[in-house]
């Protein structure tokens, strides 16, 4: 048996052993070099990104909104790595701008980020920022925004669409309904919380006042309570404020007007049937306190008893204020509702 076995381990023992192909050795040292590579890109972008969220997240502690220039913005918003949406305000609040809108919409974007900032839900997902005209006109000529202010959201991937352009000339720029805007873009539900304005408690309290101490002087005579004139103004009056749109201005906050941050040229009259500046209703409500007192002065020519050449005047004062201002706001209407094809003596 013994005998027999030797052969064999003789053969095992001459046999020559087997190892991988002299080729595959640069193969197996490019791999793993490339699995260390990719390693530490990934370390190192995960390092950047800490970074940059614990700069946002200390710049957020200190103002809820923080100012922007053309270094940071390309830093924190344009380039990657990102996992969080920024909200940019693109303002001009310079003095020398002259954009009382930028301000009253400052105002509201303020109101909204202190909302996000001190709320139970903030976290480093949502962060607000601006850019102001004057700190970086290279960033408003790369985004080719030619008005202010403009409200846009940069997504944590990928480029901004059209809807993450708020559309401030058809919603207004109130602190909910931006936050409205966000919920839809973020998923983010911001609870706006204003700070508490007793102004109308206290000109309401002056009102009371006031009528009480009128009705108190003039308790032994209240037969001006009776007069159907003073009613009639006081109808008059809110009847105006209803028409011209001064609830739609209370329940969308648009601006009182808008300038153009290049020309400086400032429009009253807003181009779009769905949107109307504050300035547009005082204008609207005019016009119709206008026509209204032409039908009073024709009704006051035909129904009275004078002079007939008194009457006369009168009814040619009436009639020139109703063609007039008649023709002004139709040529207003004619302005918003484009194509509308009527119109009289102003176009």
């Amino acid at each position: 048996m013994g005998a027999r076995g030797a052969p064999s381990r003789r053969r095992q023992a001459g046999r020559r052993p087997r190892y991988l192909p002299t080729g595959s050795f640069p193969f197996l040292l490019l791999l793993l070099l490339l699995c260390i590579q990719l390693g530490g890109g990934q370390k190192k972008k995960e390092n950047l990104l800490a970074e940059k969220v614990e700069q946002l997240m200390e710049w957020s502690s200190r103002r809820s909104v923080f100012r922007m220039n053309g270094d940071k913005f390309r830093k924190f918003i344009k380039a990657p790595p990102r996992n969080y949406s920024m909200i940019v305000m693109f303002t001009a609040l310079q003095p020398q701008r002259q954009c009382s809108v930028c301000r009253l919409a400052n105002e509201e974007y303020q109101i909204l980020a202190n909302s996000w900032r001190y709320s139970s839900a903030f976290c480093n997902k949502l962060f607000f920022s601006k850019v102001d005209y004057d700190e970086g006109t290279d960033i408003f000529q790369q985004l080719n925004i030619n008005s202010a202010p403009t409200f846009m959201h940069f997504p944590p991937k990928g480029r901004p669409k059209r809807a993450d352009t708020f559309d401030l000339q058809r919603i207004g720029f109130a602190a909910e309904q931006l936050a409205k805007w966000i919920a839809d873009r973020t998923d983010v539900h911001i609870r706006v919380f204003r700070p508490p304005n007793y102004s109308g408690t206290i000109a309401l309290a002056l009102l009371v006042s006031l009528v009480g101490g009128l009705l108190y002087l003039r308790r032994n005579n209240l037969e001006f309570i009776y007069n159907k004139t003073g009613w009639a103004m006081v109808s008059l009056c809110i009847v105006f404020a209803m028409t011209s749109g001064q609830m739609w201005n209370h329940i969308r906050g648009p601006p009182y007007a808008h300038k153009n941050p290049h020309n400086g040229q400032v429009s009253y009259i807003h181009g779009s049937s769905q949107v109307q500046f504050v300035a547009e209703s005082h204008i609207i409500l005019v016009l119709n306190a206008a026509i209204t007192m032409g039908m009073v002065l024709l009704n006051e020519a035909a129904t009275s008893k004078g002079d007939v050449g008194k009457r006369r005047i009168i009814c040619l004062v009436g009639l020139g204020l109703v063609v007039f201002f008649f023709s002004f706001l139709l040529s207003i209407f004619r302005s918003k509702y484009h194509g509308y094809p009527y119109s009289f003596l102003i176009k």
